[in-house]
C-alpha cells in the first residue's frame, strides 16, 4: 500500500477533499494508495479532528518549539518518514520548507497554490490579482521545489474575477475549484508513479 501523508496548518479543507476522494474513489483498491497520516504545525488546526474521525493517524509538531527552521524540518521529516510516504501532500501548510526537506521528498511532494502560477507566488494572492486588474484568477497544483511556488505545474483551475469582487469572495470561488482539482491531481500523480 502506498502511503500519502498530508501536511496542514488550518481548516484542512483541501485535505478533507482528498480524504473524501480517496474513500469514494476507492483509492486503496484502484490505486493501491491511502491517506496514512495528517500532520500539522498547529495544535488548533481544525483539520486534525476530521482526519481522526476518518481513522487517519495525526501528529502535531509545533514549529515554535524548535530553535531553527532546519531543526523543525528535521523533526518533521522524522515524523513523516515513520509513515513511509510514497507521496507528501501540502494542503494549506503555512511553512516555507528548507532545501534539505525539499530534497528529501524530491519528486514526491505536491502543493496547491491559490493563483495561476507563475503569477502571484507567495501570500495575498487574491487581493494581488484584483489589484492588478486580472480578469481571471485560480489555483495551481504543482510539484514542490526549493524555490517557493515554482515547481512543475500539474493542474490549474481558472475562475473569473467578477466586478465588485473582494479577496474573500474571489478566494471562496477559487477554493471551491481547489477542492475539485487537488484530489484529481493527486490521483493522476499516483497513477503515474511506479508501482
Amino acid at each position: 500500500m502506498r502511503n500519502i501523508v498530508i501536511l496542514i496548518s488550518g481548516s484542512g479543507s483541501n485535505m478533507a477533499a482528498i480524504v473524501r476522494a480517496a474513500e469514494q474513489g476507492r483509492w486503496a483498491e484502484r490505486l493501491n494508495a491511502r491517506v496514512a497520516a495528517v500532520l500539522s504545525n498547529r495544535a488548533d488546526a481544525q483539520g486534525l479532528a476530521l482526519a481522526q474521525d476518518h481513522g487517519i493517524a495525526t501528529q502535531v509538531l509545533d514549529h515554535k518549539r524548535f530553535a531553527s527552521r532546519e531543526a523543525f524540518d528535521v523533526a518533521l521529516m522524522a515524523e513523516i518518514d515513520r509513515h513511509a510516504p510514497a507521496l507528501l501532500v501540502l494542503a494549506g501548510f503555512m511553512r516555507i520548507l528548507t532545501p534539505g526537506f525539499v530534497a528529501h521528498y524530491a519528486g514526491r511532494m505536491l502543493n496547491i497554490h491559490p493563483s495561476l502560477l507563475p503569477a502571484f507566488p507567495g501570500l495575498n494572492t487574491h487581493q494581488r490579482a484584483i489589484d492588478a486588474g486580472c480578469r481571471f484568477a485560480g489555483a495551481t497544483v504543482h510539484q514542490v521545489t526549493a524555490e517557493l511556488d515554482h515547481g512543475g505545474i500539474l493542474a490549474q483551475a481558472v475562475v473569473p474575477v467578477l466586478p465588485g469582487d473582494t479577496a474573500d469572495s474571489l478566494g471562496s470561488r477559487v477554493l471551491s475549484q481547489e477542492h475539485l482539482m487537488y484530489p484529481r491531481a493527486v490521483a493522476e500523480f499516483l497513477r503515474a508513479l511506479p508501482a
